[in-house]
């Protein structure tokens, strides 16, 4: 069975910014040579997950709404006091996404919802170029 691996980087706000990826990693998919199998995607590092939901405005709002209800930036993090980089509820909320997603896809297409795209959110306290790993296998 092929594996393709492919890495991606994009530039990121951080701040819990919520980017669309769902057209690179399918690109990533079209370009393996794989018409059907599985795409996994990677966002190595602790600070940034992946999801999917429907990317629209009001979405992207209420996201950012409740991680700052479930792990607000303001208030005190054991992480912070040994580290004092400001950014452990990063940390908590990365967790509590994951930091991988896998997708199945069929004739070299996503199988994707029709309000269903790819995306990572950065919840660092800086910006970066974030690094993906996407891995295509199938046949």
């Amino acid at each position: 069975m092929p594996v393709v691996t492919k890495g991606l980087t994009l530039p990121t706000r951080g701040h819990g910014q919520v980017i669309d990826i769902t057209g690179e990693v399918s690109e990533v998919v079209r370009g393996s040579g794989i018409s059907a199998g599985t795409v996994t995607v990677f966002v190595p590092g602790a600070t940034a997950g992946l999801t999917t939901i429907e990317y629209e405005p009001g979405l992207i709002e209420d996201i950012d709404d409740l991680f700052e209800r479930i792990a607000p930036q303001d208030i005190d993090y054991q992480h912070n006091r040994r580290w004092q980089d400001g950014n452990g509820h990063a940390h908590i909320r990365a967790s509590l996404l994951g930091p991988s997603l896998s997708v199945p896809f069929s004739r070299g297409k996503l199988m994707l919802g029709i309000w269903q795209q790819l995306v990572l959110i950065d919840f660092d306290n800086k910006a970066r170029d974030r690094e993906l790993v996407c891995q295509v296998i199938g046949e």
